[in-house]
This record gives structure tokens, C-alpha cells and sequence, in this order.
């Protein structure tokens, strides 16, 4: 297979992603949640932020929660490919992708408690 490069490689990457984001919204109601929450908040962002350095700490720390959702989405689709039958590293590594995104539901507390009330 040839190797895409340039405009060619951005339009398929950018399709691939779009697909991926379709998927996880699709098949992910932890993902519909969180950008169900994300169109409340970055709007509420821009309502808030006094300054550009807050409005990107708002804002980002929403987007990292998606980020963060989608990769553990990623390791849960892969650990379930493997095989549904339970293995100690399979359960570990789910926990730990939802651990990741636990921290940055932390994060967008902190982040937002700390910028509208501090």
C-alpha cells in the first residue's frame, strides 16, 4: 500500500477521526454524557472566563475529559476484542482507563471551582 502525504493524508486522517468520533458517540453513553456536558460548558466558558488564560483552562479541561474518554474507549474495544472471558489484566486495564478519566472529571472540577470561586 502506498504511503498518503500531505493534503491527501490530513483529508483521510481527518476522516478517520471523524469516524471515530461518530463510533464512540454512537456506541459510548459515557461519551454522549460528557458531550452532552461539553455543549453546557465551553458555551458557559466563554459566558465566564475573564481573560483568555481562563476561558483556555475552562475549555480545555472539558476537551481533556473527551480526549481521556475516548482513549479508555479505545482500551475497552481492544480488551473486549481480545476475549469476553475475565482476565486480572484485561479488569486492570479497564479500571485504569476509567481511573484516567476519573482524574480529569477531578480536573474540570478543580479547574472550574478554582476559576469561579477563588
Amino acid at each position: 500500500m502506498e504511503k498518503t502525504t500531505g493534503l491527501t493524508h490530513l483529508i483521510k486522517s481527518t476522516g478517520y477521526s471523524l469516524k471515530g468520533l461518530k463510533s464512540a458517540f454512537k456506541n459510548e453513553a459515557a461519551f454522549r454524557h460528557e458531550v452532552f456536558c461539553a455543549c453546557i460548558l465551553i458555551p458557559l466558558a466563554f459566558w465566564l472566563a475573564d481573560d483568555k488564560i481562563e476561558l483556555i483552562l475552562l475549555v480545555g479541561s472539558v476537551l481533556l475529559v473527551l480526549a481521556v474518554e475516548l482513549l479508555n474507549s479505545a482500551v475497552e474495544a481492544v480488551v473486549d476484542r481480545v476475549g469476553k472471558e475475565y482476565h486480572e489484566l484485561s479488569g486492570r486495564a479497564k479500571d485504569q482507563g476509567s481511573a484516567a478519566v476519573f482524574v480529569t472529571l477531578i480536573l474540570v472540577v478543580i479547574t472550574w471551582g478554582g476559576i469561579l470561586f477563588f
